[in-house]
């Protein structure tokens, strides 16, 4: 496929790719779940079945068995059967965070961040009319509000054991994300508006309180009061889930979010594309290329100097969803500029011939594991791929246009 810095993501480059994504994703297949793959394809068994790859791998399966069938739907299906029988925990609900090869609970907790990807690939499967999936849905969604959802905060809380007895005194901007785009996705697959205005508040409360509080930089760690742990993990700085400082690919994730809000509500508030805007231009401005190289930097601390330098794959992935998004929303020409560039650096840096991309990479560009070994799933990859391919995704109310966008906002 030729390469050129006018369009260095084509059509038909971006159709092969996802093609290539979901043929990796089924080397991930095992009887309980999908696993995590290393570098070359093979299952990691000392990593298990986990929930999250499960989740995220019968999403991308059904999104991609929306449009060609084949056996992308048997592995969405085989997704379902996983989450709907070797995941769930048949005694107290909610579904294992891990279970082994041989489908016993390796780690019986209860995760938020889990559950809210039980939702995505649950209301993607709906929607995608994958065999099982509004079962799944049902259960989903119930364990979701019964159990981790707070109505009087309006957020959602981080985990519990699994009785759903003791929960942890610890709460995360991380899962609450995650969240708002599952809770996006039932409110499309099922039709109820209430999920939109769930999402609005935590979005509320994360973005428009606390990130814009800190100049657009999220605080992703707080006590079970809400209250900003700032210095939380500063001794373990490279955790994959809960690194220290703040993470600029989460802002640059969170900016498209927020144009999805707006889009799915039929009144949405004014401030959700400034805010979009601001969390964006802050994460690349701090983040891109700040030690020479090309990239974003990992995390950083709340000076904007670099914590982790590394550059992982779902940043760079996340970085143009975004900007196409952002690109769509407002029709500046400078966002379809910065997609494109990011597109370049993509394809020189992480695409790796057929397989699933390099996760990440050190801060000269150069194969690294300090942060993540091997490559897990595909999701950030293909949710990138299909923005390129302005394919509208089940689960994401298309953004819209200028014109239509703000005629329907107000304050």
């Amino acid at each position: 496929m030729e390469f050129s810095a006018d369009d260095p993501a084509p059509r038909e480059w971006t159709r092969e790719q996802s093609a290539a994504l979901l043929d990796w994703a089924g080397r991930s297949r095992q009887a309980h779940g999908f696993a995590w793959l290393d570098d070359d394809g093979r299952p990691r068994e000392a990593q298990g079945v986990q929930t999250w790859i499960t989740a995220r791998t019968t999403h991308v399966s059904a999104l991609y068995a929306r449009e060609h069938g084949g056996a992308a739907r048997d592995l969405a299906e085989h997704g379902v059967r996983s989450l709907r029988e070797s995941l769930r925990d048949p005694r107290h609900g909610g579904w294992f965070s891990t279970v082994a090869f041989d489908g016993s609970p390796a780690d019986s907790g209860k995760a938020g961040y889990q559950h809210a990807f039980v939702l995505l690939a649950a209301s993607t499967a709906t929607a995608a009319g994958i065999a099982g999936g509004a079962d799944l849905l049902d259960d989903a969604a119930a364990t979701v509000l019964d159990r981790f959802w707070d109505a009087d905060a309006g957020l959602a809380a981080e985990s519990f054991d699994r009785t759903f007895t003791r929960g942890e005194n610890y709460r995360g901007a991380n899962s609450n994300m995650h969240m708002v785009e599952a809770f996006l996705a039932a409110g499309a697959a099922t039709g109820d508006p209430a999920w939109a205005r769930r999402a609005l508040g935590i979005a509320d409360f994360l973005i428009r309180d606390r990130a814009a509080a800190h100049g657009y930089r999220l605080p992703e760690h707080y006590t079970a009061q809400w209250r900003v742990l700032p210095e939380y993990n500063r001794d373990r700085p490279g955790d994959p889930f809960r690194p220290y400082g703040w993470t600029p690919g989460h802002s640059l994730e969170w900016a498209r979010l927020l144009l999805h809000v707006e889009a799915a509500l039929d009144e949405p508030p004014a401030w959700l594309l400034p805010a979009a805007e601001s969390l964006f231009a802050t994460a690349v401005a701090a983040a891109w290329a700040r030690d020479g190289a090309d990239g974003f930097c990992y995390t950083l601390d709340w000076d904007d100097q670099p914590v982790i330098r590394e550059r992982m794959h779902w940043v760079a992935t996340e970085a143009v969803a975004a900007a196409h998004a952002l690109h769509t929303r407002t029709g500046s020409a400078d966002y379809a500029d910065l997609a494109r560039r990011w597109w370049s650096h993509l394809r020189a840096s992480f695409v790796d011939g057929t397989k699933n991309w390099r996760h990440e990479l050190d801060a000269r560009n150069r194969p690294s594991a300090t942060v993540w070994s091997g490559r897990p799933d595909v999701y950030h990859a293909y949710t990138a791929l299909s923005f390129a391919a302005g394919r509208p995704i089940p689960g994401y109310a298309v953004v819209g246009t200028p014109s239509a966008a703000e005629g329907s906002a107000n304050a």
